[in-house]
């Protein structure tokens, strides 16, 4: 399950070229090749550099004219398959941070 307070690492078996505006992930261990369209892309860049899903959601709502809920369907939809084909990994906000004990 995707929750938008957890952020995404791109794992280092994973091989990335930007062609123009799109993209091409390589999966180095399974030999399979993955592509994005711009927008596609756009996601992935924000999604591997903001603090969180949601930092990367709110800055989308920022770029595109679309509606809230349209975006918030496709970037899960497409996080899910960057997950389901180990090109991204979903990383719990809390990992790495201090204990409050």
């Amino acid at each position: 399950m995707i929750v938008f307070t957890d952020r995404v690492v791109v794992p280092a078996h994973v091989m990335v070229r930007f062609l123009d505006n799109e993209s091409v992930f390589l999966n180095l261990e399974t030999e399979r090749y993955f592509g994005l369209d711009p927008t596609g892309t756009r996601m992935w860049q924000l999604l591997t550099s903001a603090a969180n899903i949601e930092g990367a959601y709110q800055a989308l709502l920022d770029e595109f004219e679309v509606e809230p809920e349209a975006l918030r369907f496709d970037l899960v939809e497409l996080l899910n398959k960057l997950v389901d084909n180990d090109l991204l990994q979903v990383v719990r906000s809390d990992v790495g941070t201090p204990s409050a004990i």
